[in-house]
């Protein structure tokens, strides 16, 4: 159930950008966990892994949108309970 409810959370990416912003500002996330998030984002960026080539159109995406799911789920992992209180992501 908890799988799902991330899902849902990701898919609406709005709504991560503001959880973004407060994992990095928050005092409670300690600095190597940021670093570790920044990492993870930086390296996706500069270095897309593509199981599916992009240019088979939807099927490329799928791909992009699994890899980023992991990220975003292990900064929420990384994240305190406070923040996924705020978010609702138990």
């Amino acid at each position: 159930m908890k799988f799902f409810k991330r899902i849902k959370f990701i898919l609406k990416f709005w709504k991560f950008i503001p959880f973004l912003k407060d994992f990095f500002l928050s005092r409670e996330v300690v600095l190597h966990k940021k670093v570790l998030g920044v990492l993870l984002i930086l390296t996706y960026v500069f270095f897309p892994f593509d199981l599916i080539p992009d240019f088979l159109s939807l099927l490329g995406i799928v791909d992009d949108v699994v890899i980023a799911g992991f990220i975003l789920d292990g900064m929420i992992k990384m994240a305190p309970a406070s923040l996924k209180d705020k978010y609702q992501l138990h």
